[in-house]
Parts: structure tokens; C-alpha cells; sequence
């Protein structure tokens, strides 16, 4: 069963119909728990909702009814030790399954969300707990995130601590699933309308104190155009999306659109790092049909033995996180017959730009725009791009906000006003469109290098490097230069059998000069053993600028 055609219509016969004519209707007062949750488990209570296990050898099945249940009994045990509406509520859930019940009877309370990354550090926990005035976390049992719980609570007494797992090494924090085994699975009423906010999500940070990005009630729904429409899922899909649940691609790609659509979301738990090879496994043996990762993630697969794999249940597959390169693209399709299919936008945004599936896809072009949410190139005066022309990815506000589009940075109107005024939402984002309407990626406004008065987007020098045997991935950034003002550099992580050498530097540079204008060569080439990334696989441009700038 898929409930997606009671909030949109359905049916288009090409992109320029689905753009013209698509529009998502938002019920009064939609809560995601009650509305699609529960709404699942009364009208199909048996359908697959969530598939999960990890690198253990342990696994399990949820059914839409499973759900609706464990987030009732969730709602109760946090309502139980004074959870309220409105108030904050930090989950450090990393993959566990206790994330997709733990959210939505989040959500049918009341309270707000702040999925967090296990990556945080004590000093990151502490800043949180400040800016966002948190007042409960749950989390997993895991010795490092325990560790720094116990130092937070040193300062916060009154905090309370849900732990998941069993308590040993956690004596202190309330037996999450001791207590959910004995709540009550009894409905909850409504409580929330649809301007409640109902999820933050902390901005990376990377140059000042990370902003919190605020969703309300029926951000869910502009999810419809990520799962609905670029993944193009139906009720028949297990859906892979490669994250984490302290990311924002967590709710783009595991559980929000997805479950509107009736799609069951499959989940890798596991705790060491990424290994393509395990993941490989788990696409071919638990009949995976649709995958989404980023570019990073296909660098690695297609490195690997491709034909030991059974990946017939695959029928489509996804790129979001950064821009696809041209030889990724073309070295996937080879090995599995499957085109990438990008996506692109932010954790204030659903999906702004795709390939959607009337596209035939453009390796190295995003796609094109999203419908709703009034997508255009903006020049410096203002003014809308002409085709071929350089400008940010804007979004129109002057109607209102889109669904799935962020109401504001939470407790940060200068922000705010910062990226939303003369009614365009402001990404940050810089690219162009060609002459059939396709966006290419440029990259982040501070990542464009000016070097000698051009400008060099890093994306189509690491896609001119990607084409070389001997790179297996690649960065790009700018280095100050005092004659040119900024320099191209490559920070290159090579593939095996080969090693760093002056040749093997002036073969590479020569290299990009052939494939693309010979003024973006990189000037500096910087051998590395792994490239510095979050968690979610996105390489970390700012870190690298940062330390060169030391």
C-alpha cells in the first residue's frame, strides 16, 4: 500500500508536465507519527516497514504495525519521565533500530528532534545542550558516547539519560528498552500543529558555532520530491540509503519520504568503519532494490570485484552528498548496467535539484530543478542567470516557504535574515544551467578558487583527476598565492600499486591540462593515505584550507 497520492498527484507523462503541474498538499495539522505511521499500521498493518541488521550476524523485520506500537511505547516512557511538548530531546542512536520508533513517537508528543551524530565530543554535547536548552537524551550503549554522556551530566544533573542496549557501564541512566517493554502501546492524541517545529539539525560547523536548522510538522512532506519522485520508490522498494541517523541525509533517505511512499527502509548497522565489501554483500543477499550513497562510497565499490556480487534485485541507484564525477558515473554503469541518478540539496532543504526519472542522466550535470520549490540561478545584481552563466542556487520565498524547505536557524534571527531576504532563500550554493535546462555544479561559494582572475570551480578539476588510473579520490582547494592570489591544489589519495613521485605529480598535471582548460591545472599536488570526511562520506574541503592556512 503507498499513501503518497493522497498528498500529491502521481501521474505525469514528462519532466516539463511533472514541473508544471506537481504540487504537494498539506493537510491541517499533519503529524508524520499519526498520519503516516499510524495511518500505515490501521490500513496495512503487516507491510514491511523497516529491515534492519548488522555486521554481527543479528537481524530483524518491523512491520508499519511493529512500528506504530514501539512508538507508542516510546511516546509513553518519555512522556513517563517528564518529556513535554516543545521540549528537546538529543538522540545519539547511531544505526540501532530504536531510531525509527524513537522519532516518531517524538513526533506524536510533541517534542523536537535533534538526531546527533556518535561522533560528538563532550565539548560538542556541552555546546548543544546550551544552544538548543536540551533536556533529555537518548542513546545508544556504546563506551565512547557513554563516556562523554557521564561527563555532560557532571554539569547538567537535571538531564535526562535514555540508554538503549542494556545499562552495564550506564548504571546511572534509565533502561530504555526495560521500560519500553513495559509501556503502554496505546494511541496518542494530536497535540501538534503544523508551524510546531518538530526536528533540528546542527550545521557542521566548520568555521563558526555550528546553526541549528529548524523543521516544523509538515517538513516531512517535502520528502514526497526526494523518495517519491527522484528515487521514484514504490511500496514494493527496500531502500538502502548509506547514512548515519545524526545526518541530515538520515531523514532524506531512511525514513521520511520513504515511508509516506510505502517503501521498506533497510538499515546496515554496524561499528567500525565503511568497508565496500560488506556493503556489497548486503546489497546482493538482502534484496536490495533501490541505493542511494555518496560519490565516495562508489569510488570504493567499483574498485571492488563487482562480479562476485549478485546485484540483480537492484533497479536504480542514487548519488547525493557532493557532485557525481563524469568517471564514476561511467565506470558503474559498465560494471552493473545501472545509471546514477544525482541529487542535490541541503539540510535546510528536501531534494532541490535531480535527475528525475523522465531525465536521461548527464554524467557530471546534477539535473534539473526540483518542482515547488521555485529553484533559480541568481546573479550578483540579483538578477536570474542566462544559460551558461555563473550563479548561486536560490530558492523563492516571497510566496512562502516551500515544503521540506528549513524555517530558520533556531535562536538566530541574524543568521537567518542572513540567507532569507529579498524573498529568495540564499544556499550558498554556486552552479550554471546549459542550454536544455540541466544544472552543473560548481561547488560552495567559499570553495570556488580565483586564481590569476579566473574562477575554478574544484569540481571539474577532481572530475579531470578522477579519470586517471592513479587516483582513487581526490580534493581540491585554494592555496594563497601572492602572485596569483589563490592557487589550485589536489590533495590525492592514489589507487594501489601506484606511489607518490615528481613523475607521477608532473604526469597528473599534465593530465588535467589535456582533459580541461589548462589554467586550472593544480599547481600543488599533496599525496595523502585518506582524505578527511564526516561521517556521511562528504570529504572536508574547509579542514584541508584550514590546515595549509597554519
Amino acid at each position: 500500500m503507498n499513501l503518497l497520492n493522497r498528498f500529491c498527484n502521481t501521474e505525469f507523462s514528462s519532466y516539463e508536465d511533472f514541473y508544471s503541474n506537481f504540487k504537494i498538499d498539506i493537510p491541517e495539522n499533519f503529524n508524520f507519527g499519526l498520519d503516516i505511521v499510524d495511518e500505515y499500521a490501521r490500513l496495512s498493518p503487516d507491510q514491511r516497514a523497516l529491515l534492519w541488521c548488522n555486521d554481527k550476524g543479528e537481524e530483524r523485520t518491523f512491520t508499519f504495525s511493529d512500528i506504530s506500537k514501539l512508538s507508542n511505547k516510546a511516546a509513553a516512557v518519555f512522556k513517563k519521565y517528564g518529556v513535554k511538548k516543545s521540549d528537546t530531546v538529543m538522540l545519539i542512536l547511531k544505526r540501532r533500530h530504536h531510531f525509527w520508533y524513537c522519532l516518531p513517537g517524538i513526533i506524536k508528543i510533541g517534542a523536537i528532534a535533534i538526531p546527533s551524530t556518535h561522533m560528538l565530543t563532550e565539548q560538542d554535547i556541552d555546546y548543544r545542550i546550551g544552544a538548543a536548552g536540551i533536556k533529555h537524551i537518548i542513546c545508544a550503549n556504546d563506551k565512547n558516547i557513554i563516556g562523554h554522556i557521564n561527563k555532560v551530566t557532571e554539569k547538567f544533573p537535571d538531564m535526562t539519560v535514555f540508554v538503549t542496549g542494556g545499562t552495564e557501564g550506564a548504571e546511572n541512566y534509565i533502561d530504555f528498552d526495560a521500560e519500553l517493554e513495559a509501556a503502554s502501546d496505546a494511541c496518542h492524541e494530536r497535540v501538534t500543529v503544523n508551524s510546531d517545529p518538530m526536528l533540528v539539525y546542527f550545521t557542521s560547523g566548520t568555521t563558526a558555532h555550528p546553526k541549528m536548522v529548524q523543521h516544523v510538522q509538515y517538513y516531512p512532506l517535502g520528502h514526497i520530491l526526494t523518495a517519491g519522485f527522484w528515487q521514484n520508490l514504490k511500496d514494493t522498494d527496500t531502500h538502502f540509503t548509506l547514512a548515519d541517523t545524526g545526518w541530515a541525509k538520515c531523514a532524506w533517505g531512511k525514513i521520511f519520504g520513504q515511508w509516506i511512499c510505502g517503501a521498506c527502509v533497510f538499515v546496515y548497522d554496524y561499528d567500525d568503519r565503511f568497508e565496500s565489501a560488506d556493503v556489497l554483500e548486503v546489497l546482493s543477499t538482502k534484496h536490495i532494490t533501490t541505493f542511494c550513497a555518496p560519490p565516495t562510497v562508489y569510488r570504493f565499490l567499483i574498485k571492488e570485484d563487482l562480479k562476485k556480487y549478485d546485484l540483480s534485485n537492484l533497479r536504480a541507484c542514487y548519488i547525493a552528498g557532493e557532485p557525481l564525477n563524469a568517471e564514476v558515473y561511467r565506470q558503474w554503469l559498465d560494471n552493473t548496467g545501472l545509471e546514477l541518478r544525482e541529487g542535490f540539496g541541503q539540510t535546510e532543504s528536501p531534494v532541490i535539484i535531480a535527475t528525475f526519472p523522465w531525465l536521461t542522466p548527464k554524467p557530471g550535470s546534477t539535473g534539473r530543478p526540483s518542482p515547488v520549490l521555485g529553484m533559480h540561478l541568481i546573479d550578483e545584481n540579483g538578477e536570474e542567470c542566462n544559460v551558461g552563466e555563473e550563479g548561486e542556487i536560490c530558492l523563492d520565498i516571497s510566496k512562502g516557504i516551500p515544503p521540506g524547505v528549513f524555517h530558520g536557524y533556531r535562536g538566530d534571527d541574524k543568521a537567518t535574515a542572513g540567507v532569507m531576504y529579498d524573498g529568495w532563500y540564499h544556499t550558498g550554493d554556486m552552479a550554471w544551467k546549459d542550454e536544455d535546462g540541466y544544472i552543473w555544479f560548481i561547488g560552495r561559494g567559499d570553495d570556488v578558487i580565483k586564481s590569476s582572475g579566473y574562477r575554478i570551480g574544484p569540481f571539474e578539476v577532481e572530475s579531470a583527476l578522477l579519470e586517471h588510473p592513479a587516483v582513487l579520490e581526490t580534493a581540491i582547494t585554494a592555496v594563497p598565492d601572492p602572485e596569483r592570489g589563490q592557487i589550485v591544489k589536489a590533495t590525492v589519495v592514489l589507487t594501489k600499486g601506484y606511489q607518490p613521485s615528481p613523475e607521477l605529480t608532473k604526469e597528473l598535471q599534465n593530465h588535467v591540462k589535456k582533459v580541461t582548460a589548462p589554467y586550472k591545472y593544480p599547481r600543488i599536488i599533496e599525496y595523502v593515505e585518506e582524505l578527511p570526511k564526516t561521517i556521511s562520506g562528504k570529504i572536508k574541503r574547509k579542514q584541508i584550507r584550514t590546515e595549509d592556512a597554519k
